[in-house]
């Protein structure tokens, strides 16, 4: 047997080929391959409100590409897509550019059969008013992606380049999901007739399953339908909630890349992952917004949120939003829920009529002469051990023993009827307030309650980060129970139920922006309250009928209030101007007056 001698390495022409060959035989169709001067349109761009899509397969040379990522514009992200070869490219800008960690997805519109399940208590539709346009963009802000001017998409709402689809709820008319579809044939007249796929966002507290999905079938079927033959889109690698549903609904990877602009909203994918990983949302978006400041973050404790931050030669510790500004004595009085009341009772504030568990005779007069009330350990956070709207003895007793578990002391509290208003305090301005609504589930004519709660408890974990979770416990069925189910019924389809009654987010529940519109007799109460603690940073929660309205009942204050759940307001900007007034922007301007009120791809 004779051996074969190595060959001489075979023409550069030849493997070009080669290669060509494998990309166009590749399971998903070939990548868009045409040269620029092949296509009507070469160098083509599209505006999609948060930057530029950046078609690099109409580009003639890399240089040609790079020219038109540095024409990026302030606070936007553009993105280079179908880059053929991104080891070439980077080569010309490797201090500006960066090859995205993303992965690129095609489904075959040939093949795809337009059959959707019909959506359940929302509806899908195009874009078509200002008010759209701006809750999408409010989508986009609580889902931390790069926000549009929403008289973008007014203006654009007849184009036929972009498509623009929402999902309303049919219940509260409000708008839960969107998804922009990019048409290639009329962005570029594009040859192979193509179609992508970006920003899918479904609001992180949407209670109605399958809101992206549908929006993803939506976008399909209206682009089979315009005969485009493919709908591409990118991913982010480690998305895997997406990643699932893609491959569910028929889409398969494409060998493509994207390229985008190192700028600070790309920051985390060319930086690599920070050492603080461990940190929860709260301690995360001070950390963040610190750092595109200049100041310096030394995480002491990821796991328990503790970090010190350094600017112009201060040094203050904190622990997420509890900083060495507030005293301990402030911590003390508000983690006792008798004394916090009492204090901010002297100062003027409205309380709700309170006694001590352990009164006895006077608890069952208290009951029959409030009717309802609310049983709390007397320290305590997250909503624990807190049982709502009790009418029974027998059931205060059993909650009064379930409070004992978080602290020895309970208190049962005159039950406020109304809506759990929390205000964000820093330095004596209410900066933020949000309706807090307690969890909720909504049949769907097949699924027990036990499955639908641990269905939504899954969303609002990954829409938290796993800060809130939906618990099955006494508190939970005996919710139920007053709706008139047990954890195993089926809920009839449309039927809508709270599964608490505290709102707490780590319980469940979902939090409203509510500042534009919060009466000033509510903002004034909070900053008594705060004052009479003498805290400067705090979360005051009220009872109120409506944030509109004066009337209000005061419940308690929080020491380390969760600046992330407030969008888009911006709590963590004005926490810094409280440590350090000389970080701000613009060091010279005054700080905002109180007010009365990685994921852009798919």
């Amino acid at each position: 047997m004779t051996r074969k001698t190595a060959t001489s390495p075979r023409p550069l022409q030849a493997q070009e080929h080669r290669l060509r060959r494998m990309r166009d035989t590749s399971p998903v169709g070939p990548v868009p391959s045409h040269r620029a001067g092949t296509a009507p349109h070469s160098n083509a761009t599209v505006d999609v409100g948060w930057g530029r899509l950046i078609f690099a397969q109409t580009f003639a040379d890399p240089a040609a590409i790079v020219d038109a990522m540095r024409e990026e514009t302030p606070d936007r992200r553009d993105i280079a897509f179908y880059v053929r070869d991104p080891h070439v490219l980077l080569s010309k800008a490797p201090q500006e550019l960066f090859l995205d960690p993303s992965h690129a997805y095609r489904l075959d519109l040939a093949t795809w059969r337009p059959v959707a399940p019909r959506p359940r208590g929302f509806f899908i539709r195009r874009l078509c008013s200002l008010a759209d346009a701006e809750a999408v963009n409010a989508i986009y802000a609580a889902r931390g992606m790069v926000p549009v001017q929403p008289d973008f998409f007014w203006s654009r709402r007849d184009s036929r380049t972009i498509t623009v689809f929402v999902a309303e709820d049919e219940a509260s008319g409000e708008i839960v999901g969107a998804v922009t579809g990019i048409d290639h044939a009329r962005a570029f007249e594009d040859p192979e007739k193509g179609a992508s796929l970006w920003c899918l966002a479904v609001h992180p507290q949407a209670t109605r399953p399958r809101v992206g999905e549908l929006l993803v079938r939506r976008l399909a079927n209206h682009f089979k339908a315009r005969g485009a033959a493919f709908l591409d889109l990118s991913v982010m690698h480690d998305n895997e909630s997406a990643i699932g549903l893609y491959e569910k609904l028929g889409f398969r990877r494409l060998p493509a890349f994207a390229v985008k602009c190192k700028n600070r909203i790309n920051e985390r994918l060319f930086t690599g992952p920070e050492t603080d990983d461990g940190l929860n949302p709260y301690a995360g978006i001070i950390v963040d917004e610190a750092r595109r400041r200049g100041i310096h973050v030394e995480v002491t404790d990821a796991e328990g949120g503790f970090f010190a931050l350094s600017y112009g030669g201060r040094k203050v510790r904190c622990r997420e939003a509890l900083s060495e500004f507030t005293s301990g004595v402030a911590v003390s009085i508000c983690d006792d829920k008798a004394v916090t009341r009492r204090i901010v009772g002297a100062a003027g504030v409205r309380v709700p009529e309170q006694i001590a568990a352990d009164d006895g005779a006077d608890l069952a007069a208290f009951l029959h002469r409030h009717g309802k009330v609310v049983v709390k350990p007397a320290r305590g956070e997250q909503g624990r051990g807190i049982s709502v709207g009790l009418e029974d003895a027998d059931e205060v007793s059993l909650a009064i023993e379930a409070a004992r578990g978080v602290c020895d002391r309970v208190l049962v509290e005159e039950w406020v009827s109304g809506q759990d208003l929390r205000l964000i305090v820093i330095d004596y301005k209410v900066v933020a307030a949000a309706v807090r609504r307690p969890a909720r589930i909504i049949g769907d004519g097949q699924s027990t309650a036990r499955a639908l709660i641990a269905a939504q408890s899954r969303r609002r974990s990954a829409a938290t980060g796993g800060e809130s979770a939906i618990p099955l416990d006494a508190e939970t069925e005996r919710t139920l129970r007053a709706a008139g189910f047990g954890l195993d019924d089926v809920l009839p389809e449309g039927v809508e139920t709270a599964v608490r009654r505290t709102a707490n987010l780590h319980t469940g529940g979902t939090i409203h922006d509510v500042t534009g519109e919060t009466h000033p007799a509510l903002i004034d109460a909070a900053i008594a309250a705060a004052r009479a603690i003498e805290i400067p940073v705090t979360g005051i929660d009220l009872m109120v009928r409506s944030p509109r309205e004066p009337d209000y009942a005061f419940i308690e204050a929080n020491e380390r209030p969760g600046l992330a759940n407030h969008e888009p307001q911006p709590t963590a900007e004005r926490f810094l101007d409280f440590l350090f007034p000389l970080s701000r922007p613009a060091a010279i301007a005054p700080a905002p007056a109180a007010s009365a009120h990685d994921k852009q791809d798919a």
